[in-house]
C-alpha cells in the first residue's frame, strides 16, 4: 500500500494505519454495500424493496445487449477510452499518430500520456444533463452525455490547456491544472445560454484541486508534478511486472483524496466519494464512483506499459445512474416512495446515497446471473467486461425504451463531481 513519506497531512499519501484507510479501498465499498444489501434483502431498508424474482429477467436483459453489440464476446474493458472512440472514430489512436506516439521505443511515454488524457477526462465526466451537447469538428458528429464530455476532454488536452510547457502541449502538469478556470473548459466544452454543462464550476474546481494535490504528492507524481509520473510510481511497485487492481485504486484514493475537499473527513484525511449511512454498523459507506472509474480507465495505459494488472474483480461495479437506473426500470429495485422518482434530488440525500449502495452490491449478483446467460466464466469475462457489455449499456438501453431523451428515472440535482 502507499506509504507516506512526510508526516500525514492533507498532501500526502495516508499510511496503513491511519484511521480512514479502513475506508479507502474496494474491499471496504464492496464490505459496506453488502451490509446495505443484507437490510434490504431482509425487508428492512428504509427505501426499497429488493425483488429477486427479477433478476433472471435482468440478467437476461443484460446478456441480449451484450450479444448485440458484441456477438463473439470480445467485449473491452469499461473504461474511458470507450467514449474516445465514440460514433466508430478512435481519437486517441489518431492523436498518438499526429503526436509520434507510436511504436515500442514510445511505449513508456505514450502510457504517461494517456494517464496525462485519463485522469482530468474522469474527473470531468459527472453527469452533463439533458441539454448539452459537444460538436466534434474533426468527424462532423454531434454528441451528448459521457460521449460527448469524453471527445469534448480529449479535445481539451489536445489543446495544451493542462501543460504549463507549450512545447510539450500533451501532459498534464500541476501547475497549469491548478490555474484551469470555468471560462477554460466552458470555451472548449461549447457551454452557452442554448448549451448549458451541469456544473461547470465544480468540475473546474476539481481540476484546479488536482493540480494542487499533484504538486504536493511528489513521493506518486514526482517533482516537477505531473499525473503522467503515475506510471513510474505504479512501475516501482510492481513485482516482475505484476501489479494488482486494488493497489491502483489504493494509490488513487489515498493520493487523491484531497481532489474531493468538501466531502467527509476522517482525522484530517478527505474521504472523497463516501457518505453517512444508518445502513451501515460504521454509519459511513464509501463508493469511491469516479476513482474506481479512473481505475478501470487506467487499465489499458498500464498494459500497454507493459504491466499486468491482476485482481480486476477486486474492483465493485460503479454506483452511477445508468446501472443504478437499470436495477430500478427492470424492478430489480423498488423505490417505497414513489416520489424518489418525481423529485429532484441531491446526492447526499439518503436515498440516493443507499440506491448506490445497493447498485454495488446488485451488480456482483447480476454478473454471476449474466455470465450463466452467455456461458462464460468469471475469469474469461471480469466485472469490467460485464459492466462495459453490459449493464451500463443496457442501463441507456431501458432509459431510452422507457423515456424520452433516455434520461436516468432518477432526477439528481448534480454538483458535476459524482454522477
Amino acid at each position: 500500500m502507499v506509504r507516506a513519506t512526510k508526516p500525514v497531512g492533507w498532501h500526502t499519501p495516508v499510511p496503513d494505519d491511519h484511521p480512514a484507510a479502513a475506508l479507502l479501498s474496494a474491499a471496504a465499498v464492496r464490505r459496506h454495500c453488502q451490509e446495505v444489501m443484507a437490510r434490504a434483502q431482509a425487508g428492512r431498508s428504509q427505501h426499497f424493496r429488493w425483488q429477486p424474482e427479477q433478476l433472471a429477467p435482468t440478467a437476461a436483459y443484460v446478456a441480449e445487449t451484450i450479444r448485440a453489440r458484441y456477438p463473439d464476446l470480445q467485449v473491452p474493458y469499461h473504461s474511458r477510452w470507450r467514449h474516445f472512440e465514440a460514433g466508430g472514430v478512435d481519437r486517441w489512436s489518431l492523436l498518438a499518430a499526429r503526436a509520434g506516439l507510436q511504436g515500442e521505443a514510445q511505449r513508456e511515454e505514450r502510457a504517461r500520456v494517456r494517464i496525462d488524457l485519463v485522469i482530468p477526462s474522469v474527473l470531468l465526466d459527472a453527469g452533463a444533463g439533458p441539454d448539452w451537447r459537444f460538436r466534434d469538428a474533426a468527424s462532423g458528429q454531434t454528441l451528448a452525455r459521457s460521449e460527448g464530455l469524453g471527445v469534448a476532454s480529449l479535445a481539451l488536452f489536445e489543446s495544451g490547456a493542462f501543460s504549463a510547457d507549450p512545447a510539450q502541449p500533451l501532459r498534464s502538469d500541476a501547475t497549469a491544472l491548478a490555474r484551469i478556470k470555468p471560462a477554460v473548459i466552458g470555451a472548449a466544452f461549447q457551454v452557452s445560454g442554448d448549451n448549458p454543462l451541469v456544473g461547470l464550476e465544480g468540475r473546474s474546481a476539481l481540476l484546479a484541486r488536482l493540480g494542487a494535490v499533484a504538486a504536493a504528492t511528489p513521493a506518486v507524481f514526482g517533482s516537477p508534478a505531473r499525473l503522467g509520473n503515475l506510471l513510474d510510481y505504479l512501475k516501482a511497485h510492481a513485482s516482475e511486472n505484476r501489479i494488482e487492481a486494488g493497489f491502483v485504486l489504493a494509490t488513487l484514493l489515498r493520493a487523491l483524496g484531497p481532489v474531493w475537499a468538501s466531502r467527509i473527513s476522517m482525522a484530517g484525511v478527505p474521504l472523497g466519494d463516501c457518505w453517512t449511512s444508518p445502513a451501515t454498523r460504521s454509519g459511513l459507506l464509501p463508493l469511491h464512483k469516479l476513482t474506481q472509474w479512473l481505475s478501470y480507465s487506467l487499465l489499458e495505459p498500464l498494459e500497454d506499459a507493459g504491466l499486468v494488472v491482476t485482481g480486476l474483480d477486486a474492483l465493485t461495479g460503479l454506483p452511477e445512474y445508468r446501472n443504478g437506473g437499470l436495477l430500478l426500470d427492470t424492478g430489480l429495485l423498488a423505490p417505497r416512495d414513489p416520489a424518489f422518482l418525481t423529485q429532484p434530488l441531491t446526492v447526499d440525500h439518503p436515498g440516493v446515497v443507499e440506491w448506490r449502495a445497493l447498485t454495488v452490491a446488485a451488480l456482483d449478483e447480476l454478473a454471476d446471473a449474466v455470465r450463466a446467460e452467455l456461458g462464460v466464466s468469471a475469469d474469461a469475462f471480469p466485472l469490467a467486461r460485464v459492466l462495459e457489455g453490459g449493464t451500463w449499456a443496457a442501463g441507456r438501453r431501458i432509459a431510452a425504451e422507457r423515456r424520452p431523451g433516455g434520461g436516468p428515472p432518477v432526477r439528481i440535482a448534480s454538483d458535476g463531481t459524482v454522477f
